[in-house]
């Protein structure tokens, strides 16, 4: 791999500030991010605001702190990563993982419709019980943000997409922090909107709110498979071009 598709050579500035913008608002529509708010908003009776930005604070924290450190990782094993992707072995690797991806992609979310609301059942009660229980304070609703976080970063790939790009650009360490603080907070902004929409126009909000929610539990599956394909399909691309397959030659 040419590093084009995790690198920020071809991205400085603006283009890179907002590539990345982009891939933290493709992020912002996950289950952690976006359908558990959701979920908390309709929980009944009386709006609780601050629980709802003690979640939303502890997601966006729980992705800096992992951010943080793959980029510390990143920094110090780049050189290396940056020879070992240009390697016959590592391409076709790619390649297959790529390929696997896409395929793959055709069937996430299929099973999880015909099997019915199960998980997503589970996960709701136990939102709607933190944000209205009384009892045990905001742990166990932060609890629920990190666990959702913990259950989605190793698939969140826009996210280390969005990593990779911040990686190789030419930020120093505390420009990389604060634009990875930044990204974490985009990532949350649609949730504190309809938190804002919600407190300021409850009635008007409501049953939008409901058929956004009742939409993006149906959709979650979807989306997910349409991100891992697009990805998948970058990947195998990537690697084809770079091994030549389909004429030209590969310089080593």
């Amino acid at each position: 791999m040419d590093l084009d598709l995790l690198s920020a050579a071809a991205l400085t500035g603006p283009a890179l500030l907002g590539a990345l913008a982009l891939l933290a608002l493709v992020d912002s529509t996950s289950f952690g991010t976006l359908l558990i708010p959701t979920w908390l908003l309709l929980a009944p009776g009386r709006l609780r605001p601050g629980r709802i930005l003690a979640y939303l604070a502890t997601v966006a924290g729980f992705y800096l702190l992992v951010g943080v450190v793959l980029l510390t990782v990143a920094a110090a094993a780049l050189p290396q990563l940056a020879a070992i992707t240009t390697t016959p072995v590592f391409l076709w690797g790619q390649l297959v993982v790529g390929a696997g991806l896409l395929v793959g992609s055709f069937f996430i979310g299929g099973k999880r419709k015909r099997s019915g609301p199960g998980r997503f059942s589970r996960w709701r009660e136990r939102a709607v019980t933190d944000v209205s229980g009384d009892e045990g304070g905001l742990l166990p609703l932060m609890g629920l943000a990190i666990a959702a976080a913990a259950v989605e970063v190793a698939s969140m790939l826009p996210y280390l997409i969005g990593i990779g790009l911040l990686s190789t650009s030419d930020f120093d360490a505390g420009a990389r922090l604060l634009v990875l603080a930044g990204y974490c907070l985009v990532m949350v902004l649609p949730a504190l909107v309809l938190l804002v929409l919600r407190i300021v126009a409850a009635r008007a909000i409501e049953r939008p709110l409901e058929r956004f929610g009742a939409w993006m539990e149906r959709s979650a599956a979807d989306l997910t498979g349409w991100i891992v394909g697009i990805i998948g399909f970058l990947l195998a691309r990537e690697s084809v071009v770079a091994l030549g397959l389909f004429g030209g030659t590969v310089g080593y």
